[in-house]
């Protein structure tokens, strides 16, 4: 214990060494800004900064707190499920729907009910649940908003409460420009209601059926394939298999950027944080518990195992350095997905981890450039058999461009039937997005590109009745309002 203790303090002496350097930007980047630290961790690290050196001899606040040493190393979902953070959601802090309804929230001490929507028209229906367009009943500035409605006894029946429970507690830890943003929750009857943000711009599968010969440009799929990359990357730091992607659960927004929906299939797990430099090579056999595998290391000891066990740390750029979060131990053996997008392990009725989100990553792209699916066939049954057996093809034999040959080759990648050697099963979407497929993109400033299409503000619609006999035939659903 003495010598951690003075491994600690010398850790201390040479991190406040290398804040006095010019060269230490690239430490302060990745430390302050290292997604698994807690905010209070951060505060403390820029105050640390701030404080003269003589204070921090003196100064005890800037250690870390013990809860953070022990899980540096590893990213939880649990992070981001306190009641201080479900609050605030930055990403949305300039967004007139999300400062609106947080008014109204503020203005109600017991929360929003359903009496505070006032219900427009049914937008879609799923296996969980149905969404209806809303908005808010008194309030000066009539924003559109999506509520999910979820029948609870029928979800009871039916065996499916814990999916429509995995996506609240989801849609509470999401706080990224593509992904949904939750609103609202509250009870009514025997439903449970959540309310998210609108896209008014419906999803990838009415897009795609909307262009000639029902597919995408190879430009346009490359952007909605970026995109949903970084959307995936997100939920894989926070230790979230996605599992259900496909073009009919990727929204498009009024500006035309992603948003990725439906998470009631969605698997929470653990995912390990490093920052990796391209030489490194990931393990070909991750640990089956990488709390055992790995010796008891503290906050500061795993950032300067991370950062001195290259000896050309003085010449690193942040460009030269990979953030990798990837649940590489995650497992299940559940049987969940759309059939032309299960993987091959799933399909056989194997066990599956992470590497299932980038195999249908790969479906994704083929069906946005190639108009279709490669193994789907007349049944659900023949699709499975073809997932697990039949080679990739291509529609053509040759490609047509330099861009198109990156697409095959990637997608080629990611629709390896080894899950154990597919593209981005080990160092996840650090390794999809240096693909040359994607040459030329700054994935850190996608948001800034302007989007293939923008469907632009709509008109908001005009308020009908909750009655509408279309929707009572649907549902009685909303008789209790």
């Amino acid at each position: 214990m003495r010598l951690r203790n003075l491994a600690l303090l010398m850790y201390l002496v040479v991190f406040w060494g290398l804040l006095r350097n010019p060269k230490y930007e690239i430490i302060k980047e990745f430390y302050v800004d290292f997604p698994c630290l807690t905010s209070r961790d951060k505060h403390k690290m820029l105050e640390c900064e701030r404080k003269s050196e003589s204070e921090l001899s003196s100064s005890s606040e800037c250690s870390m707190t013990s809860e953070s040493r022990s899980s540096f190393s590893r990213l939880s979902f649990e992070l981001r499920s306190s009641p201080e953070n479900l609050s605030l959601k930055p990403h949305r802090s300039s967004d007139l729907a999300y400062s609106t309804i947080r008014s109204a929230t503020f203005a109600r001490k017991t929360g929003l009910t359903s009496r505070d929507f006032q219900l427009i028209r049914r937008i879609g229906s799923g296996d969980i649940g149905t969404v209806y367009l809303c908005q808010l009943a008194n309030a000066d500035e009539k924003c559109c908003y999506a509520m999910k409605v979820v029948d609870k006894e029928a979800l009871a029946m039916k065996n499916k409460v814990q999916r429509a429970e995995m996506e609240k507690k989801i849609l509470k830890m999401l706080d990224h420009p593509f992904l949904p943003t939750l609103y609202a929750e509250f009870e009514a009857s025997h439903f449970s209601c959540i309310v998210m943000e609108y896209c008014s711009g419906g999803d990838l599968h009415s897009l795609r059926h909307k262009h000639p010969q029902k597919r995408f440009s190879l430009s346009s799929a490359r952007f909605y394939a970026a995109e949903v990359l970084v959307a995936l990357e997100y939920l894989h730091m926070l230790g979230i298999i996605y599992r259900d992607l496909k073009p009919e659960n990727v929204l498009v927004r009024s500006d035309g950027h992603i948003m990725l929906s439906d998470f009631d299939l969605s698997l929470c797990s653990d995912a390990i944080a490093a920052v990796e430099s391209p030489s490194s090579s990931p393990d070909p056999t991750p640990p089956q518990n990488h709390r055992s595998s790995r010796p008891p290391t503290t906050s500061l000891s795993c950032l300067f195992h991370r950062f001195f066990r290259s000896k050309k740390i003085q010449t690193l750029a942040p460009n030269n350095l990979f953030f990798v979060a990837e649940p590489v131990t995650a497992r299940s053996r559940s049987f969940v997905g759309t059939h032309e997008y299960i993987s091959p392990e799933v399909a056989a009725g194997g066990s599956h981890g992470n590497a299932v989100d980038w195999w249908s990553l790969g479906i994704f792209i083929y069906e946005m450039i190639y108009g279709g699916t490669p193994f789907a066939a007349p049944s659900n049954e023949v699709t499975l058999r073809n997932i697990v057996k039949r080679p990739l093809t291509f529609p053509t034999h040759s490609p047509a461009s330099l861009l198109e040959h990156h697409a095959r080759e990637l997608i080629s990648g990611l629709l390896n039937k080894d899950p154990n050697t597919r593209l981005g099963s080990k160092r996840g979407a650090a390794d999809v997005k240096t693909h040359p497929f994607f040459k030329g993109l700054n994935f850190a400033l996608i948001r800034s590109l302007t989007p293939p299409e923008i469907p632009g503000l709509r008109r908001p619609p005009t308020t009908t009745s909750i009655h509408h006999p279309k929707i009572e035939e649907q549902s009685n659903a909303f008789d209790y309002f």
